[in-house]
């Protein structure tokens, strides 16, 4: 658990990325990208901590009755992320999500990425949607085989922003792999993954189940 403080939090993101590397075993090149990347994804997530105990809109000051504690994430792995150009849909097919509240929310999936664990190919679907202020968003909404166990049982989603390139190749970084915020308090709703987005693997990357 990381607790930042404003006269020793370099220091702290130090000492944190320094067990990081050591709780993974092997797994992790000690190169100087692989350093930059750890200690870049350790402010992420102190970040995400810091906004949600303090910010008034975070679900744990919208909802007095859920104790705020940081959040639980799997040890950094990297064999959880992915390459893959996005395979676009001639059309982009207009489905409809259902939201953890019963209601229904138009989408449009662009297409797929593709993902190479372990010698079999896996696809992502990915969506386009409109928040409620007319912001557009590009996202992952997955299950996979931790879904309900270790990790919260509606879902994990990643945010993808989208290139001109057609043939632009994506990052997929399960490590980045977040709860939405019905994972939090019921007072929000979120969208489910349908039965097209489970990915019949473990990833045991990102965020864990809160509760």
């Amino acid at each position: 658990m990381i607790r930042i403080k404003k006269n020793n939090s370099f220091l702290i993101l130090i000492v944190a990325a320094f067990s990081l590397f050591n709780s993974c075993d092997e797994k992790i090149p000690e190169t100087k990208e692989m350093k930059e990347y750890v200690k870049n994804l350790l402010q992420e997530r102190t970040a995400r901590d810091s906004s949600f105990k303090f910010e008034p809109h975070s679900p744990f000051n919208r909802d007095t009755t859920i104790e705020f504690e940081n959040l639980k994430y799997f040890d950094l792995n990297p064999d959880y992320i992915f390459k893959s150009k996005l395979f676009y849909k001639d059309q982009p097919d207009s489905v409809v999500i259902m939201g953890t509240k019963g209601e229904a929310r138009a989408v449009l999936v662009l297409g797929y990425l593709e993902l190479n664990h372990n010698g079999e190919t896996h696809q992502v679907n990915v969506y386009r949607g409109f928040s409620k202020n007319g912001e557009e968003y590009h996202s992952i909404w997955f299950t996979d085989k931790t879904t309900g166990n270790e990790t919260y049982g509606v879902g994990r989603y990643l945010d993808i922003e989208l290139n001109e390139d057609k043939n632009f190749i994506y990052e997929i970084d399960f490590n980045r792999a977040y709860n939405p915020y019905c994972a939090y308090s019921s007072l929000y709703t979120c969208p489910i993954p349908r039965e097209e987005d489970h990915i019949k693997i473990f990833i045991e990357a990102g965020e864990k189940n809160f509760h």
